[in-house]
């Protein structure tokens, strides 16, 4: 096998294990940027800094933690050299929030396949609105106008959404758990 070709292997089996954890990275950085455009430059600088130390990587291994720690400094770069989220949560705080998540991903995933199918069970108007707004990035202004509402009734309606979701995600946990 040609180097070349190699080279191209190597870059197609990366650009697979990232693509399959950009979103878990994305949610992974949120819970200490919440932002979403800040978050995104930093799982982009992520991406960067994964591929200068691919060859670093055992494929033997999950890419996801591996790849966790590589957001976990990007972050602290971001924050340290940001003005805006200089001050907003220190390394040690950063570390503890990290350990926290790691503590808590099953329960985390569990909990994100039942929003999952929360968000499916809405009426599609609502489904709509939550889409727009977190998954596409819709300003409520931009909302309100495809909706022809009003800004006022679009935040209400976000707001008894996220009420509606959070209750019907404690009932499918307490189910699963056997609570009552």
């Amino acid at each position: 096998m040609s180097k070349k070709t190699s080279e191209l292997d190597s870059y197609e089996q990366f650009m697979r294990r990232f693509l399959e954890c950009q979103r878990g990275l994305l949610r992974y950085v949120m819970c200490f940027v919440p932002n979403v455009h800040d978050a995104r430059d930093i799982v982009q600088n992520t991406a960067i800094a994964l591929w200068k130390k691919h060859e670093l990587f055992d494929p033997s291994e999950p890419f996801m933690p591996w790849a966790c720690r590589f957001a976990l400094n990007e972050t602290r770069l971001f924050m340290r050299t940001n003005e805006r989220w200089k001050h907003f949560l220190d390394d040690e705080t950063v570390a503890a929030l990290a350990g926290r998540r790691e503590e808590m991903a099953d329960e985390l995933d569990e909990r994100r396949i039942h929003l999952r199918e929360c968000l499916r069970k809405l009426p599609k108007d609502q489904r709509l609105v939550v889409e727009g707004y977190y998954f596409e990035d819709l300003s409520v202004e931009q909302l309100a106008e495809s909706s022809r509402r009003s800004v006022d009734a679009i935040y209400k309606s976000l707001q008894r959404i996220r009420m509606a979701l959070m209750k019907c995600v404690q009932r499918r946990l307490s189910f699963t758990l056997g609570v009552e």
